[in-house]
């Protein structure tokens, strides 16, 4: 999916220097998406060290970077309007409980319920999303306050930094690769824009990076019934939304690592995170794919890259943020595009037309509406439109191959699920007023899945009944059998070697 430099190993040198080209680009990405949420810079810069600090300490998947994202920010806007600040705080707080408690319950197992077509589409996505954020770089404020669209001599230089920024990042580790690439296309850009006095917005030009330490602050909110009426909805999709990203992007770093993290583990630590957060002034966060790509392409795969990054981050805020205020925009913007190029998954596109067109319909679904809503919706969508049409696909495939045994007994080999989909093809499958007074069912090639398959033999063995006839049941598997516990009155249950079949377990999570 990515054509990318892969480095199977951490190194000190390679996380440190990853993790300061992280920090770097983290900056104008937290004061962003501060703006989007209606809060001070501040506050997403502390939220981008916090829960940075420690879910690269503590989380399931070293390499993989936290902080604030856009996908919350979208959320917390009109919490942040109504009610203030405050509220968001207390918000965060109870969504970090919210996602402690799933990892506790061992839910980061369920993202291997996300189908492929799923993933693909939330990358593409995202990738757009990453795109689309960095064209705000390209508006100025108008005399009447108004963004208008950069023109003429300040569009060209922002133009021709970019592209600078963007080649150094491409041909530079063809090279070498003593120093990551991103980094040093920062600093040559930096270096050329000072030193040749261009007219070109600077980070400082966003907002000041200078500030305190984070200091410790209970959200000043009634503790209440109202109160926890107010902020559990928004903590509820905040904490959905930053696991669903925070999983999804685990999943995509551990296949071009090829390692694996661990999501239950990741899943706490990101609750842990945003509740000291919410403590400590932050607007929450989760994992961020495109800081994430970054480090990953820079050479950073053990926890030191985070920690660094989000130490370094701190650094700019309390002791060098007039010289990270220096730093050309259209330098971090570069960063972003290639990111965005790394990101995208460009062979979704050559196998559009190979793979299924469902599959192709969902891939292109969820990252339209990746784009228009959010990610939870978006991934929402994708496996509830995933199940449906595998859901209807099974439902086609039940048969029967029927046969007269040497004692006059029909048997039905029954080959395919048996589920709420399926349940009418089952039935046209059998004719109790032509078949004979003994008739099994075999389940050797297939199971009753739900209630609505359970009911679905009941009503059949009613059907013989009232024609004088006798159904067995032979075969079942042991959670078939547990199913039909409650109908062994009314069917007979043969339990002669029946297979035992096993389902996923916690010790995969």
């Amino acid at each position: 999916m990515f054509d990318i430099f892969l480095k199977k190993r951490a190194s000190i040198k390679d996380d440190v220097l990853s993790g300061l080209t992280v920090a770097l680009a983290l900056v104008p990405e937290a004061i962003a998406f501060s703006f989007v949420a209606g809060v001070e810079p501040l506050v997403g810069l502390y939220a981008a060290f916090i829960v940075g600090l420690i879910t690269a300490s503590i989380g399931g998947r070293p390499g993989m970077i936290s902080g604030a994202t856009g996908a919350l920010a979208v959320v917390m806007v009109e919490l942040v309007a109504s009610h203030g600040v405050e509220y968001l705080f207390a918000a965060v707080v109870l969504m970090g409980i919210i996602q402690i408690s799933a990892g506790l319950m061992r839910l980061g197992k369920f993202i291997r319920l996300i189908p492929h077509p799923v993933m693909l589409g939330f990358v593409n996505g995202l990738a757009i999303i990453i795109f689309l954020a960095q064209l705000g770089q390209f508006k100025l404020a108008g005399a009447d306050g108004s963004l208008e669209w950069m023109s003429g001599h300040l569009l060209y230089v922002m133009l021709g930094l970019i592209a600078l920024t963007m080649a150094i990042i491409h041909f530079l580790p063809k090279l070498t690769r003593a120093v990551p690439s991103s980094l040093a296309a920062i600093i040559v850009v930096t270096t050329i824009a000072h030193g040749f006095q261009l007219d070109t917005r600077m980070v400082g030009d966003l907002a000041s990076l200078a500030g305190g330490l984070p200091t410790f602050h209970v959200p000043m909110v009634e503790f209440s019934l109202e109160t926890l009426a107010v902020i559990l909805p928004y903590s509820i999709i905040l904490a959905a939304i930053g696991l669903i990203e925070s999983l999804m992007t685990m999943s995509l770093i551990d296949e071009i690592t090829e390692s694996r993290g661990r999501g239950n583990k990741e899943t706490v630590g990101q609750g842990i995170a945003n509740i000291v957060t919410g403590f400590f002034g932050g607007m929450g966060g989760c994992a961020m794919i495109g800081q994430s790509m970054i480090n990953i392409n820079s050479g950073g795969r053990g926890r030191l890259s985070g920690i660094t990054a989000a130490l370094c981050l701190l650094s700019f805020i309390v002791f060098a943020s007039s010289l990270i205020e220096m730093i050309p925009l259209a330098a971090l913007v570069g960063v972003m595009l290639m990111v965005v190029i790394a990101t995208f998954a460009w062979s979704s596109l050559r196998i559009l037309h190979k793979i299924p067109r469902t599959d192709a319909v969902v891939l292109i679904l969820v990252s339209a509406v990746t784009v228009a809503t959010d990610l939870a919706i978006a991934v929402g969508v994708g496996v509830i439109v995933s199940a449906l049409v595998f859901a209807w696909e099974n439902a086609l495939r039940i048969e029967t191959q029927s046969v007269i045994d040497e004692e006059g007994t029909k048997v039905y080999n029954l080959y395919g699920p048996l589920f709420f989909g399926s349940v009418r093809s089952f039935q046209d499958q059998f004719n109790p007023l032509e078949d004979p007074d003994e008739v099994v069912i075999e389940f050797k090639n297939s199971r009753v899945c739900d209630h609505s398959g359970l009911e679905a033999v009941n009503a059949l063995t009613e059907r013989y009944l009232v024609h004088g006839k006798k159904l067995h049941l032979k075969h079942l598997s042991q959670e078939c059998r547990l199913l039909l516990k409650n109908a062994e009155g009314v069917v007979e249950v043969n339990v002669i070697e029946d297979p035992r079949y096993r389902i996923a377990t916690d010790e995969l999570a």
